[in-house]
């Protein structure tokens, strides 16, 4: 196959973060009253209050359960949960990626915490969830791991009459997957994941047994300033209204409150849980026909429905060894960025060589049908200069 494939995706931003902006987005839609104000004005807060008010109407986040805007995206909202919370009673460290990873090793390495006890699977799999103790433990996982593609298939393994917290990194499952809320005390999550926001800011969902025991608990360990929501033994209540720790980008903030809006118009989650299922049943599609790729996740139940990770299966390729592999997948990689039909598609630096290609709602299906003929025809450009240079 050496003739360019006819049709080009529209968009060819296919990056699992900072992921796509939303169809038909234009800087001249946002607002900009707020920009060049105090965020502490009552515009900015204004502003600020409504982001987090959209935030729980489109999640379908339960009336009792506090919403933050946090400092440092989603790492930020996680690491003030980690530090502000555990140390309570022992806890199970899941991790299956990279970033589930980064969680075990600031508890095991940064907080010392002596009961932490971790619970591993390799890329591709996910870890037997009998092992996980929820209900005398907290828990610390990811719901949808964004370097390996696996995710959670639900919450049904969480102990509804738990003792512990639930603390869940969701930053590239928010508003595409379904979480259960009642199942999850932390949920955290980024903007610029499927809603196409920009970055820097995350957010921190609390839910009432989270608050309980911020009141009620006071880590070993000092907390620096953006970690604190506690004053005097009480929830600093205007973090949760709008009153950020630190100074906000309002231009971020208004760029989400954009993304919500639209969010709305599609249908709100629903909507956007279907246009996330719709555009990964594009590439599952293609992987099931096309005989040189295959799907990372191993369990098709557990397939992510966003960042879908993808592996040369070739046996022709697979048989010259690992750096064959990765040497193929890159060249994929980058004939596809210089051609301009797919940016940034590489696998995560730490994940297994291959191609990561991001499903969420802000893309649309037809971008993807366009872009599987490029894969084909990239691996065919691959294969042969590989052919050649044996």
């Amino acid at each position: 196959m050496t003739d360019l494939p006819a049709a080009r995706p529209r968009a060819p931003f296919f990056s699992s973060g900072p992921c796509a902006k939303r169809p038909g987005w234009s800087l001249q839609n946002l607002k900009t009253d707020s920009l060049g104000r105090s965020h502490r004005a009552k515009l900015g807060k204004s502003r600020l209050k409504l982001a987090i008010d959209m935030t729980r109407e489109v999640l379908d986040v339960p009336a009792d359960y506090r919403i933050g805007i946090v400092p440092a995206s989603d790492t930020g909202a996680v690491e003030m949960a980690l530090w502000s919370l555990l140390g309570a009673r022992p806890v199970d460290m899941v991790a299956w990626e990279s970033f589930g990873e980064g969680w075990v090793t600031d508890v095991v390495k940064q907080l010392k915490l002596p009961d932490a006890r971790v619970i591993t699977a390799p890329y591709g799999e996910l870890p037997d969830l009998t092992q996980i103790d929820t209900k005398t433990r907290d828990v610390v996982f990811t719901w949808n791991g964004t370097t390996s593609g696996v995710r959670v298939p639900n919450a049904d393994w969480i102990a509804a009459d738990r003792e512990g917290l639930t603390i869940c990194d969701a930053t590239s499952a928010a508003f595409a997957q379904k979480l259960d809320f009642s199942k999850l005390d932390v949920v955290t999550f980024s903007w610029q994941k499927v809603l196409g926001g920009e970055a820097a800011h995350g957010m921190l969902i609390l839910s009432p047994r989270a608050v309980e025991r911020l009141e009620t608990y006071k880590p070993a360990w000092p907390l620096p300033k953006i970690f604190r929501m506690t004053k005097g033994g009480k929830l600093i209540e205007g973090i949760f209204e709008g009153e950020t720790i630190n100074t906000p980008s309002m231009l971020a903030v208004e760029d989400y409150i954009d993304a919500l809006e639209w969010a709305k118009s599609i249908g709100g989650l629903k909507g956007l849980l279907a246009k996330a299922d719709a555009n990964a049943k594009v590439i599952l599609d293609w992987v099931a026909r096309t005989p040189w790729i295959a799907n990372l996740a191993k369990n098709p139940k557990n397939a992510s429905n966003t960042s879908v990770c993808l592996v040369v299966s070739d046996p022709d390729i697979v048989a010259k060894g690992p750096e064959a592999v990765a040497q193929v997948a890159k060249g994929i990689t980058a004939a596809l960025d210089k051609e301009g039909v797919a940016l940034d598609i590489g696998a995560y630096r730490d994940a297994p060589p291959g191609l990561r290609i991001w499903c969420g709602a802000t893309v649309e299906a037809s971008d993807l049908e366009a872009l599987t003929p490029w894969l084909d025809w990239a691996f065919a450009q691959e294969k042969a200069k590989l052919a050649k240079a044996a």
